[in-house]
């Protein structure tokens, strides 16, 4: 969404970057500002240490930081604009709102500062690259599952983080188009947002619970929804397929105990350091791929401690 205060932060952006050096330097190394969704969510946490694990290898310095909560596109903005002024050699960028940053992104392009998103991607050709899940493709994999373990047929919903973010937008249309196209017997009888937040996403849940008594499953599209909806079910004692997306210790445990039924999982740690992979490639003038896809996996208790799926797991 576009607020008073992101185009003040846009316009304010022009003034301080200008149109000088394309390649700022922390000391004498290259410098990398990654701006995030937000640290609350173990999955930030492995994208930042992939980063960092990159920054090292390839003699760069990379800062991390997001905002408190991934509602704050506005104080989002304003991150981007501080970075921004900087002067980097490039920047990564995971976009909260994948409109509203457009102007800044802008900004970056006109002053020769390569944009690498990740994660989340923008609707602009302005990145040089976007390191990402195919969360269309990952989203359709959880509704096959899903049809699977409800006999093909019967009530689910969903509970996603939020309706700006490419992520968010992916993850919901992926999950419908799939069971529209492939199980038309299963019906989707709600679609609710709860900010990413465990908290307000098992209220949600526990709403939709008790709406629909004969639900026979749900959906959660990420770390904090999926926690939200095993603590809704939970609280209520209701039975019920659940199925997250992505990882963290909460959710390998209700997998292991049976409380979820499966999750897809990301490669943060591969999304952290392909972006600064790229982010240096692009500062110095070289080719970078369009759409990294960084691969996902769906992960339940009979495959969770095989090595290739511990491999892209966090706690």
């Amino acid at each position: 969404m576009f607020t008073r205060r992101t185009v003040i932060g846009a316009l304010s952006a022009m003034t301080i970057l200008g149109y000088g050096s394309t390649m700022a330097m922390a000391q004498d190394k290259m410098y990398i500002p990654l701006i995030s969704k937000g640290f609350q969510h173990q999955f930030w946490q492995a994208v930042k240490a992939g980063a960092d694990k990159a920054a090292a290898d390839l003699g760069v310095e990379v800062t991390f930081e997001g905002p408190d909560s991934e509602t704050q596109v506005d104080r989002q903005i304003d991150m981007l604009a501080a970075a921004l002024a900087k002067k980097p050699a490039a920047i990564g960028f995971a976009a909260l709102d994948s409109q509203a940053a457009i102007p800044l992104l802008q900004q970056a392009k006109d002053a020769k500062i390569p944009v690498v998103a990740f994660d989340s991607g923008v609707d602009s050709d302005i990145p040089v690259a976007t390191a990402s899940t195919n969360n269309i493709a990952a989203a359709a994999l959880a509704a096959d599952k899903m049809a699977e373990l409800i006999g093909d047929e019967g009530k689910v919903a969903l509970v996603v983080h939020d309706q700006t973010s490419r992520t968010g937008v992916d993850r919901r249309d992926g999950f419908v188009n799939r069971m529209k196209e492939a199980h038309p017997k299963v019906e989707i009888v709600a679609i609710e947002y709860g900010e990413g937040d465990h908290l307000k996403s098992t209220e949600i849940t526990k709403a939709i619970l008790q709406a629909n008594p004969d639900l026979k499953g749900m959906f959660g599209a990420n770390e904090g929804s999926a926690i939200g909806v095993v603590n809704g079910a939970k609280e209520l004692g209701r039975q019920l397929v659940i199925i997250g997306y992505d990882s963290g210790a909460q959710q390998k445990a209700a997998i292991r105990d049976g409380q979820m039924a499966g999750a897809i999982t990301q490669n943060p740690v591969g999304i952290g350091y392909k972006t600064v992979e790229a982010a240096v490639k692009a500062a110095k003038g070289e080719a970078v791929e369009k759409n990294i896809d960084t691969g996902f996996y769906y992960y339940d208790k009979s495959n969770i401690d095989q090595p290739e799926i511990a491999a892209v797991l966090y706690d």
